[in-house]
């Protein structure tokens, strides 16, 4: 995961050095994409909400829901979170927040019904640690990278389309088509590490869930549960979730899209039973 950060900076380290010896004013563009990011950082857990249609929940509403919760946070040490249900019958959960001061953890009605007590209690557990271990912040920082160089090609495209190619109202046409394909180059590079931290960080939260919750096998009797459950629901019903599926614990993948390969946004599902496993059996032993 580090090396990963690592080389995404170094990518964007370098293509920083080749935009400045190409003349581009990367102030301005930084600075317009900066403004995008911390908005969507401040604002994501209000968009993910409206996108997935959750409601927050008060303790009256959901007394054992938010008594899972509470009692994973103060094992913690954690501020509780905001509690949040989707009213649907696909099994799934997530957690957003730019801190753990911040943070809200949303479950559907559909794995309430699914999960037993302990596999439920694991799901939070697993939820709780992306906020704990500030994904959404790591991911915010990856992302700005990312939305430079897509904001970038946009801004080529059209200077292409509309200021010529060499023509008068572009003298350096040749320099402008050199930049935006190596910037496609960057993105296409930047993306698949972007995707590659995310599938790290579901790997971490599994770990640092597991010891929260202490029960590292619920956790993956559930990831199978909900796998097993996601591929009967139809496509129609799973498009309710598509917005936030880079946040939930499984993806929420419509028929016919494949969760193992370098496009993905989480591990796959066998890979991470298979630690988790691995991890029952060294807890059970006093190992780590």
């Amino acid at each position: 995961m580090y090396f990963t950060m690592f080389m995404l900076g170094f990518l964007y380290a370098l293509f920083a050095l080749f935009l400045m010896a190409a003349g581009m004013q990367l102030i301005f563009i930084g600075g317009i994409v900066g403004v995008m990011v911390v908005v969507q950082y401040y604002m994501s857990d209000r968009l993910i909400l409206m996108s997935t249609g959750a409601k927050e929940v008060s303790a009256a509403e959901q007394p054992e829901l938010h008594r899972m919760v509470k009692l994973l946070a103060d094992r913690y040490e954690m501020p509780m979170p905001k509690v949040a249900v989707i009213d649907t019958a696909i099994p799934n959960a997530f957690a957003t927040g730019r801190n753990p001061k911040n943070a809200l953890v949303a479950v559907t009605t559909g794995i309430q019904q699914r999960l037993n007590e302990r596999e439920l209690q694991a799901v939070i557990g697993h939820e709780l640690a992306h906020v704990a271990n500030r994904d959404m912040r790591v991911l915010a920082i990856a992302n700005f990278l990312v939305t430079v160089t897509s904001f970038l090609m946009t801004m080529l495209f059209w200077n292409m389309l509309f200021g010529g190619m060499g023509g008068r109202r572009d003298n350096n046409g040749g320099v402008v088509m050199v930049v935006y394909f190596v910037t496609i180059i960057v993105y296409f590079i930047g993306q698949l590490l972007v995707l590659a931290l995310t599938r790290y960080r579901e790997y971490g939260a599994d770990h640092t869930g597991a010891e929260i919750s202490g029960d590292p096998g619920r956790l993956a009797d559930a990831l199978e549960k909900i796998s097993g459950t996601v591929n009967t629901i139809p496509d129609k019903d799973l498009r309710k979730l598509q917005t936030a599926n880079a946040f939930l614990i499984i993806p929420a993948a419509l028929k016919g899209e494949g969760s193992m390969n370098l496009f993905s946004t989480h591990p796959p599902l066998e890979e991470r039973v298979k630690r988790l496993r691995e991890l029952e059996q060294r807890m059970r032993y006093g190992l780590r």
